[in-house]
């Protein structure tokens, strides 16, 4: 398989809903951080030519620490990131040299090969896709009160037509580029790299990912890694 694959590994979060004074992506699992999990899920994927990861300012020295100690040979950069992770992920970008990019949550250290590998293989046939799973709750849309209450239910969405987008997202290395410019220029600021390629109006193919690819944000989802990696170690052994 061609290495033609850049990879940006996103770890400059912090840890204010997970109410910690460490950033979240610094938490260990396994005994090394989040993120380092994340990182060598790409490393065994076999297209993967480099990794970008982005970090605070002040965490990048250790940040880079942590990828020696860990034995992390694809890691080609350590780099600074913005206020937003919109601005961290360009940040990223300035850095990879391959024809085709992903971006991925360093918070999100159950990502495996086979999502990684199905994920690349829509976004060579299509141009650009996204990991995701369908939405299982029955979503309300919200309208708030004037006296400051919860709010009313304005409607229902058709659960069938929602899902819950993931990372990674896969990208012609260009058009990401070019969103990000065209975002900047125009002061926007997204929730996901995917939303600024849309506003290219580049379509973003969905590729079915798994329901254990959480994202670790508060202390619960951390209470179901270290269940998560329990049920991985039984399954070695068995």
């Amino acid at each position: 398989m061609e290495r033609n694959l850049s990879v940006i590994v996103v770890a400059a979060g912090r840890g204010t809903r997970m109410g910690t004074q460490e950033s979240k992506q610094f938490l260990e699992l396994d005994g090394h951080p989040l993120f380092i999990r994340a990182i060598r899920a790409f490393e065994r994927f076999e297209a993967t030519a480099e990794i970008v990861v982005v970090t605070g300012a002040a965490d990048v020295e250790r940040c880079g620490r942590y990828i020696e100690e860990a034995g992390c040979k694809q890691v080609a950069a350590v780099v600074a990131g913005g206020a937003e992770r919109q601005h961290s992920v360009y940040e990223g970008l300035k850095r990879v040299s391959a024809p085709w990019v992903m971006v991925h949550d360093g918070v999100r250290p159950f990502v495996r090969v086979e999502e990684i590998a199905a994920c690349y293989g829509e976004m060579l046939s299509t141009g650009a896709s996204v990991l995701a799973v369908p939405v299982k709750d029955t979503i309300k849309r919200v309208e708030r009160t004037q006296d400051g209450g919860s709010g009313i239910i304005a409607d229902t969405p058709d659960r069938s037509a929602l899902w819950a987008i993931q990372t990674p997202q896969g990208f012609r290395t260009d058009d990401l580029r070019r969103a990000h410019e065209r975002a900047a220029g125009e002061g926007f600021v997204g929730t996901d790299d995917s939303m600024l390629v849309e506003r290219l109006g580049v379509p973003v193919s969905v590729t079915h990912g798994d329901y254990t690819n959480i994202k670790i944000t508060t202390p619960e989802d951390l209470d179901y890694a270290e269940y998560r990696l329990l049920a991985e170690r039984k399954g070695n052994k068995s």
